[in-house]
């Protein structure tokens, strides 16, 4: 093999494979779509999940459990953690976690518990608090604030037709 030789017969924008052209052609009459079926004709594609007009893997395994995906997701932070990573006096809100690291990625709601020991007395304020974090976070000196949480989504409920016949209780 020449050093010229290397790139022979490699194209970086080969031509477009035109189907259907004549029996001159070598993809004439069908084009490469065989004789009969779905795919026979122009415009038909297929999802990707297609399993040749049987039931999809998808369907056919059985579901188990539950999952919620209106669900909202708590951050839990331990009370040495506080202890590491804030000076005493400083203020803790679910902002400085973030800033600091304690809480990476995506949360709803701030939890803070009371795996280890505090010294510091910190200004704490979270969404949630367990009793030992509390008891801890008070005996060293510092505060707590629970923050309220984002309002639940409450949906329009319907109107059952017995709800709607009652009659109003005479008076």
């Amino acid at each position: 093999m020449k050093i010229n030789d290397v790139n022979k017969g490699v194209h970086k924008n080969p031509k477009r494979l035109r189907v259907g052209r004549g029996p001159g052609s070598g993809r004439g009459r069908t084009a490469g779509r065989g004789n009969k079926g779905q795919g026979q004709l122009a415009g038909w594609s297929a999802p990707a999940i297609f399993e040749g007009g049987g039931t999809p893997l998808i369907r056919r395994i059985p579901k188990r459990g539950f999952h919620n995906r209106h669900g909202k997701i708590v951050k839990d932070v331990n009370v040495e953690d506080l202890e590491e990573r804030f000076a005493a006096g400083s203020e803790v809100s679910p902002e400085s976690l973030r800033t600091v690291g304690l809480a990476k990625g995506i949360w709803h709601e701030v939890k803070i518990l009371g795996n280890g020991t505090i010294a510091k007395s910190l200004k704490v304020s979270a969404h949630h608090f367990s009793a030992q974090a509390r008891e801890k976070i008070l005996a060293a000196g510092g505060t707590v604030t629970e923050i309220p949480g984002p309002a639940p989504v409450v949906r329009n409920k319907r109107i059952t037709k017995t709800a709607s016949r009652k009659k109003p209780a005479a008076g």
